[in-house]
Parts: structure tokens; sequence; C-alpha cells
């Protein structure tokens, strides 16, 4: 019962914590305040790799909420302060980059490998069904009907 009583509590202090962790960057202009929750939202954090900016608790992405906070609240552009994360830390920081030959890999790597799975999968059963096409000769026939027959009899015997 200890045990639980712990984990609830643990739960909910943690739960607590994770609420305001964009409770500190307030701006007074609302559109401002808008620009700078889409910004992190679009940006990817770079330890969690999954989560957003704004959904991460890593220490990097605290830091860099903090360092897009400040740069917003100097006056940058949301342009800007999404040009000045590329530049730093590439189009991988974008949940959504964009296509160019640089980031191909991201935008069309999973196609390529389907096709290829798809592509060995297809020959391996080509392959399977020539290899069960494969015919018997006079004796491997005459040997095989002797077996089939002799297990029947076997059947009817035992019945």
């Amino acid at each position: 019962m200890h045990r639980l009583l712990f984990v609830l509590t643990l739960l909910l202090f943690s739960q607590s914590a994770f609420s305001n962790t964009l409770a500190e960057f307030k701006f007074d202009d609302p559109k401002q305040d808008e620009a700078f929750r889409s910004v992190i939202g679009q940006m990817r954090c770079l330890v969690c790799q999954n989560e957003s900016l704004a959904a991460s608790n890593a220490d990097l992405a605290q830091d860099l909420r903090k360092e897009i906070y400040e740069m917003m609240k100097s006056g940058k552009s949301k342009d800007d302060v999404i040009k000045f994360m590329v530049a730093r830390y590439g189009d991988f920081v974008l949940y959504k980059p964009p296509v160019k030959l640089s980031t191909y890999p991201i935008w069309f790597g999973p196609l390529l490998i389907f096709l290829i799975g798809g592509g060995v999968l297809l020959r391996n059963l080509r392959k399977k069904s020539r290899s069960r096409e494969v015919e018997l000769t006079a004796d491997e026939q005459q040997r095989l009907d002797s077996l089939l027959k002799q297990s029947s009899d076997t059947g009817k015997a035992q019945q």
C-alpha cells in the first residue's frame, strides 16, 4: 500500500513539473506567443528525435526553447528563428524538412527500402515456385506410387 501511495505521489509531482515546462515562456503579444509555440512545435528534439521541442523534457530541448524564446523576445521573426536553427543543426531539426538533394534519404529512403524488400520477396517467391515444379523421373514416380499404395494398404488394415 505504501508503494502504491509513493508511486501515485511521484506521478502527481512529475505531472505538475511537466505541465510547467512551457509556463515560463509568456509573451505580452498573443500573436508572438502563438508564433513561439508554432516554432517549438515544428522543431524536433535532437535528443529524443521523436518529440517536438514543445513536448520534450530533455535538457537540450529546454535550452533550445529558452534560446528560441530569447530570440523571439528580442524581435526576431518566426522565419529568422527557423533559418537560424536549420543553419545551426541542419534540416533534421525540422519535423518536415524541405525536399532537396540532401534530404532525399529522409523523404525517399523508406520508399526505396520498401521497393527493394518487395523485389527480394517477389524474386524469392518465384524461385520457390520454380523449384516446386520439378518433374519426377519414371523410377521416382514408380517408387512414389508404391509408397502411397503401401501407406493406404496399411491404413485400411488398421481400420
